[in-house]
């Protein structure tokens, strides 16, 4: 999808023209979002501010460095959607090889290694200094420092279709890192998208000062690669999510060692998105905060990796 589809697209112009949250299926509850955020954009923005500029010297370094390392531009821009479903640029440092999805199209990155990931960018990402030029998407105003991540046009309308209630997550600013990120790995197929959700929109719901400022800890310790579940539930952010294995659907391919397509994720007889019936009240999944009696099972407990923010 070029820039001029994406600015032209059906499916982003009435989303950005209704109401957030609205995704034309009655299959959940509109959320409440939490007060917090009638000024949490403001403080935001002011925030941005003060992490960039002493932040500046270290970005133009990286891109110089990232320019002499492979070919290509130092600064990685990609259209995400934000709030209420509008289109943005998001400025990333770059990680992948500049011809990363000339054979497969938009991707979500593999479970292992990527092939497609530079050897600078390997530790970019395990440091998470390629999100850094996302603190100019934050003082523009079109990113939160914590919020749910954005994810690519072409993504979301496929995902809007098969999950009731994933527009939900645009009710507010997508985030640099969320509640989300510190608790489960990256999207791999659709069941690890709903996972997600359900952090997404206990976040909109229950959002604070305080919740920001925990999760913005969280992931600071994990740049200084202090991680694992210890960290998550020293602040009080470890999360359960229940998902019923019977609600899920099979999705068949994802979750490889390869880039997961955005072909993988609609029929390819007409390319299409199929919509998966997980709209029940028995499939709705939960979110708990566990105790230290409360036992989990690996599949319930988010499982954090090194990419987890991102």
């Amino acid at each position: 999808m070029t820039t001029a589809e994406i600015a032209g697209s059906k499916f982003l112009t009435r989303l950005a023209s209704s109401e957030a949250g609205q995704d034309g299926e009655p299959t959940e509850e509109v959320l409440a979002k939490s007060t917090f955020f009638d000024f949490k954009e403001v403080l935001d923005r002011v925030l941005g501010l003060m992490l960039l500029l002493p932040a500046l010297p270290l970005v133009g370094l990286l891109i110089v460095v990232v320019r002499m390392n492979s070919r290509g531009p130092g600064v990685f821009r990609q259209v995400r959607v934000g709030k209420s479903g509008r289109a943005f640029t998001m400025f990333k440092l770059r990680s992948m090889r500049i011809d990363a999805e000339s054979t497969t199209g938009p991707a979500w990155s593999p479970t292992g290694a990527d092939p497609r990931v530079t050897k600078l960018g390997y530790w970019l990402r395990r440091l998470h200094l390629d999100e850094l030029p996302q603190l100019i998407n934050v003082v523009r105003g079109e990113m939160s420092l914590v919020g749910p991540r954005p994810e690519r046009p072409e993504f979301v309308e496929v995902l809007a279709e098969q999950i009731p209630g994933y527009l939900n997550r645009l009710m507010v600013q997508p985030g640099i890192t969320g509640l989300a990120q510190i608790n489960l790995p990256p999207d791999t197929d659709v069941d690890s998208v709903r996972r997600k959700l359900k952090l997404d929109c206990d976040y909109v719901r229950t959002a604070s000062f305080w919740l920001d400022i925990r999760i913005l800890l969280c992931t600071t310790l994990r740049m200084l690669w202090i991680k694992g579940p210890v960290v998550t539930r020293m602040l009080g952010l470890e999360r359960l999510v229940y998902l019923p294995a019977s609600a899920a659907p099979q999705n068949t391919g994802l979750g490889t060692e390869v880039p997961v397509s955005l072909s993988s994720l609609t029929d390819s007889n007409d390319g299409t998105a199929v919509r998966h019936d997980i709209a029940s009240a028995s499939s709705v999944a939960k979110v708990e905060r566990p105790s230290s009696r409360s036992p989990a099972s690996a599949a319930m407990r988010g499982v954090v990796s090194p990419e987890s923010i991102g």
